[in-house]
């Protein structure tokens, strides 16, 4: 055997083997036989690059930086499916379609709807030549080096009687597992969370270097094939021969006779989906016989042979262990149910806030209760009701605690506010933990090193008490502390030193002044210019900043004017923090925007929702995150959110897309 037919041939095994652990999850061989027939490929095709493929299997990890996606129109529109939320609306779909078939015999094909990123994929020859994104339906993004990296998508066809071209489309998707350990990691890294497998998902196949998408471990499920020269007159056929092909497809499609089939496999699949390892937010049902569907047709928006329905958010009923209250690091206490475990979104939830003393009223939690949780496929569980029909004669209302549970200082509760706090600010625990690790995060200071556990370790040492003290600190002092070295000790004082480059917003946001969030940090910092100017203005004075209103203008003031914050702002200031606005920012970038409240939704392909945020306020407008009849427009990127989506046409908002609104700035897409 030559070289070439020795490289063919592993090509072969491994593309085999491939099919056999991500999608069939019927493994033949050991991990270690794989990887040796991975580094022999790789070490004949390093030797002959004459004999490169693209599609081989080595290519997988992804090797190049892309620079952003091309824009692809799809041969054929991907459109959307019309949602039902009952049985009831899918029986009615059941009928119409009866109706529309005129009598004619017909089945239904049942399938999963998964909750991720939809993908099409075109083949040519039985080799992928293109992945596209769903994108408006009408174009998409070219994500091919990304989706190469997915095992369980086929590069080259298993053998077959598949078309000589065909397209075929489906899910992107995270499976739960990788989900919360990804989550985890960003959580250790102080990156915000994702919300949800979904979300993830779509993220992951937008980043821009395809080797850190293949660290990601992807799946794809596929639901649907299109081809001048299909193999069977019926959907389900087709999607069989597919799976035959290399193709991962629904194990639980099932082909249905009548409305009550269609209604039993809701029933089932209302609970058995909180066993499977991915996300998913319904069921689909599509005519099965293609010829039918041609006779059924589409509306505008939707085919007529096609409907999802959507799940209610997942909930179940667990036992209440205890309650335990929580002080954070603006002092407000916060009661969290502390539950029996309970599998919920694939996820075991053990824990939920109950906010405050007021929802803790009207739930009317008692000890020992069985509480309803809610997740919906959502990270934060949340309490929404109480079965009271099982609760013990003679178990007590679970009271709101007087002090605080971590220094014992009576909780104080401003009238109308339904938050109890601390006033204990300089001398309880948590809440100095807490404005270091916040002054510490990636969104603030971004000093890589501090997090919950180091800003814990740091105050028991006796190092730091507020922020200031970070920049007092020596490699000496962090090395000798626990499971620290000098590495670590190296990163946290590397991390100081570029703080201090960090723009002035971020400083302000870096504080923990009372009600400052990011976007009103921003606004505060553009309009003052400078601390000195900040800390100088009377509350009549910061009033008159846009947004600020009587509250936070309050807050603001007191902050400024408390000793111990003038202390620490002092000495930041000596350390050499950006006290000032920097000279790029003095000037507004332009008034295209002025007066416009906009919300962003979706995920983008020219800049990050951090970008675009910027631009905004850049250009006078103003960041909102609710849709509102004040609202001007809403800034909608891929996987805008149906919810917003229906609210905007309610209302009558505008929907502009990321090209119209940088076409707006004048800027180039």
């Amino acid at each position: 055997m030559n070289v070439e037919e020795r490289i063919l041939e592993l090509r072969r095994e491994l593309n085999r083997h491939n099919h056999n652990y991500y999608v069939l999850n019927d493994p033949e061989i050991s991990d270690l036989e794989y990887d040796m027939m991975m580094k022999e490929l790789e070490a004949l095709e390093k030797e002959n690059p004459e004999l490169y493929d693209s599609l081989s299997p080595t290519q997988r990890v992804g090797s190049d930086l892309t620079k952003g996606f091309g824009h692809v129109v799809h041969e054929r529109p991907m459109l959307s499916l019309a949602n039902t939320y009952s049985i009831d609306e899918v029986d009615e779909w059941f009928d119409r379609v009866k109706k529309g078939l005129e009598g004619q015999e017909f089945e239904i094909t049942g399938e999963m709807k998964y909750d991720g990123t939809s993908i099409s994929l075109t083949y040519e020859g039985g080799r992928l030549v293109r992945a596209v994104t769903r994108g408006d339906g009408t174009q998409g993004d070219d994500v091919t080096a990304n989706v190469k990296t997915i095992r369980s998508i086929p590069l080259v066809l298993q053998p077959g009687d598949w078309p000589e071209k065909f397209e075929i489309r489906g899910e992107i998707l995270m499976p739960w597992k990788v989900f919360d350990e990804l989550n985890k990691e960003r959580e250790y890294n102080e990156e915000p969370l994702f919300a949800n497998p979904r979300n993830a998902a779509s993220g992951t196949l937008k980043t821009q270097d395809p080797r850190e998408v293949a660290k990601r471990k992807l799946d794809a499920i596929f639901y649907y094939l299109l081809s001048d020269d299909l193999p069977f007159d019926t959907h389900y056929d087709n999607m069989e021969a597919a799976r035959k092909w290399g193709f991962k497809v629904s194990g639980e499609m099932k082909l249905l006779h009548s409305v009550n089939e269609v209604d039993a496999y809701i029933g089932y699949w209302d609970v058995a989906r909180k066993e499977l390892p991915v996300a998913t937010d319904g069921l689909v049902f599509k005519v099965n016989s293609l010829q039918q569907q041609l006779n059924l047709g589409y509306t505008a928006k939707s085919p007529r042979w096609a409907v999802a329905f959507k799940f209610n958010p997942e909930n179940a009923c667990t036992k209440l262990r205890f309650v335990s209250f929580e002080t954070g690091r603006m002092g407000i206490v916060t009661p969290v149910a502390n539950l029996d475990p309970v599998l919920l979104s694939g996820t075991i939830v053990k824990r939920a806030s109950l906010h405050n003393a007021d929802i803790m009223r009207e739930l009317d939690i008692h000890e020992n209760d069985w509480l309803y949780v809610e997740k919906g496929g959502e990270i934060i569980p949340k309490i929404t009701g109480v079965d009271k029909s099982r609760r013990n004669q003679d178990s007590k209302p679970v009271q709101f605690v007087s002090r605080c549970p971590v220094c014992g200082t009576p909780l104080v509760n401003k009238e109308g506010d339904a938050a109890w706090i601390c006033p204990n600010k300089y001398g309880c625990r948590p809440q100095i933990t807490g404005r270091i690790e916040h002054f510490c995060a990636r969104r603030m200071m971004n000093i890589d090193g501090v997090g919950e556990e180091t800003a814990d370790l740091l105050y028991d040492k006796g190092l730091v008490k507020t922020p200031a003290d970070l920049y007092d600190l020596t490699k000496d002092q962090l090395s000798i502390l626990d499971r620290f070295g000098d590495k670590s000790a190296e990163r946290i004082l590397n991390g100081l030193e570029s703080s201090r480059l960090v723009p002035f917003e971020r400083v302000v946001y870096a504080l923990s002044i009372p009600n400052v969030g990011e976007t009103t940090a921003k606004r505060v910092a553009k309009s003052v210019k400078n601390m000195e100017r900040m800390q100088s203005m009377s509350i009549e004075e910061l009033q008159s900043i846009p947004d600020v209103g009587p509250v936070v203008a309050q807050g603001i003031h007191d902050f400024l004017r408390d000793p111990v914050n003038m202390e620490n702002i002092r000495r930041l200031s000596e350390a050499g923090l950006q006290m000032s606005l920097g000279d790029d920012k003095m000037s507004s970038a332009g008034t295209a925007l002025e007066g416009d409240s906009i919300v962003i939704s979706g995920t983008f392909r020219h800049h990050s929702r951090e970008e675009y945020k910027d631009m905004i306020e850049a250009y006078g407008g103003k960041n909102v995150g609710s849709i509102s009849k004040k609202t001007s427009f809403v800034l909608a990127g891929e996987n805008m959110g149906p919810a917003k989506y229906d609210k905007c046409q309610k209302l009558g908002i505008p929907i502009i897309s990321e090209d119209e609104f940088l076409q707006k700035l004048g800027i180039k897409s």
